[in-house]
């Protein structure tokens, strides 16, 4: 059953999210970030500006000839295969999240975007899933 992380309060959610991307992505491959249209070239052009000394290798899911060479895919939508992990900065829980064997809502500061993650975290609960919270303030300095 896929693991479900809620992280909350984060004060950039892009910001937030390079930095996961960051350090996920020197574990791993198979990172697939699910974004509205509106999001990913913001969250792309962010990922080449991560650091000056190291490069999030990504691309989006339509670049067939990047996938294989990349560690983080972005996309509007789930794959329509099984991967590691999945991390969502949507508003609604896509279809295909439980093809994830982890599953992370990333959720901002801001009161609408707070509102919808509790809808998210009902439907996740209601479906059974047991819910991790990790609240980005209290691990703040």
């Amino acid at each position: 059953m896929t693991q479900i992380e809620f992280h909350f309060n984060a004060p950039d959610k892009l910001a937030y999210v390079c930095r996961l991307l960051r350090k996920a992505s020197a574990l791993e491959q198979g990172l697939w970030v699910i974004a509205p249209g509106e999001m990913l070239q913001p969250l792309d052009a962010a990922l080449w500006a991560v650091s000056a000394t190291d490069f999030v290798t990504h691309c989006h899911a339509e670049d067939d000839s990047l996938r294989d060479h990349s560690s983080v895919i972005l996309s509007a939508v789930c794959p329509d295969k099984a991967l590691k992990t999945g991390i969502h900065l949507g508003e609604t829980c896509p279809e295909g999240f439980d093809r994830f064997e982890r599953w992370i809502e990333v959720v901002s500061t801001d009161p609408s975007d707070r509102a919808q993650a509790r809808q998210r975290w009902k439907h996740y609960a209601a479906l059974g899933y047991a819910l991790q919270r990790k609240d980005l303030h209290l691990k703040a300095p």
